[in-house]
């Protein structure tokens, strides 16, 4: 219950604080190159809502704080829960993630790497990425089988994005490691592409202006581990993907992920609300002046 009071008065305190524009990508699992302007700090709630075959439904709720700490380095906050039918809701864990510019120009090729830490348990339901043989039995479990669970394992991504005539290709190799002694490596993967539905703007301010949205397809799932590499009892989903933009406001995002096979979950509907909030110190420093 803490936990949860902690959660949401994080939330709320940052509410506070005068909102700019939150340039947005559709991806869910994907990451792009983008990284957060240095000082910025964008605030996100993003949400899944799925029912396993001979499972509850469960509605996951992630709050992610990303600031840009440099311009080659964004550092970023997850504090996730769950809420399942006929059963309760929990706190399932934190993650604090790293993402690194090492090349300072634009390239063919924009690579991004990525290292984060995560404490979570095994009733997380936030599907922030898919690795190993995780499959829809996890999502059976009850919380209070899962929760005991405790996974604290680091986690490395290498991040290839490329932007050409509007169009965004970005695809992420996944590697994990549970900090467990004899546990093998695990893999993963995620694919995005994305466009703009208008590349310029238009000659007057409007809401629902067609370069306000963007659209895309995200592919993502596991690929097993060091014992048994490859797409064998695996679970894969793929999903279109719509973000809108709004001038001056948030941005909002959905996507229903379709699984592929017997080990995913029929279908994952996911929705994100972020606010990117200008120069969150130098506004902190002034109020206090």
């Amino acid at each position: 219950m803490r936990s949860s009071i902690r959660y949401w008065l994080c939330a709320v305190l940052l509410a506070c604080v005068p909102l700019c524009r939150a340039q947005e990508r559709p991806y869910f699992v994907t990451y792009s190159d983008d990284l957060e302007e240095p000082g910025n700090l964008e605030v996100s709630v993003k949400n899944t809502t799925g029912t396993p075959k001979y499972g509850n439904s469960f509605f996951g709720s992630t709050l992610e704080l990303e600031y840009g700490a440099k311009a080659w380095w964004t550092t970023e906050v997850y504090l996730s829960g769950q809420r399942t039918s006929n059963d309760s809701t929990i706190f399932t864990g934190w993650r604090w993630e790293n993402r690194f510019r090492p090349l300072s120009h634009q390239h063919f090729v924009n690579p991004i790497l990525y290292v984060e830490y995560e404490d979570v348990n095994l009733a997380d339901r936030s599907f922030l990425e898919v690795t190993g043989h995780s499959s829809i039995s996890d999502a059976r479990l009850s919380n209070c089988q899962a929760r005991p669970e405790v996974e604290r394992s680091l986690e490395l991504k290498l991040i290839l994005s490329r932007d050409a005539k509007g169009w965004n290709y970005s695809g992420n190799f996944i590697t994990e490691k549970d900090l467990n002694e004899g546990e093998p490596w695990e893999f993963g993967y995620a694919l995005g592409v994305s466009r703009p539905l208008a590349l310029a703007a238009s000659a007057r301010e409007c809401l629902f202006c067609r370069e306000n949205f963007a659209g895309g397809l995200e592919l993502y799932g596991g690929l097993g581990d060091l014992n048994g590499f490859g797409l064998a009892a695996t679970s894969h989903y793929l999903g279109p993907t719509v973000a809108f933009n709004m001038p001056k406001g948030p941005a909002l995002s959905f996507s229903p992920s379709f699984g592929l096979n017997a080990n995913s979950m029929g279908v994952l509907y996911r929705f994100n609300v972020s606010y990117e909030f200008s120069q969150i110190f130098s506004w902190f420093g002034r109020r206090g002046r």
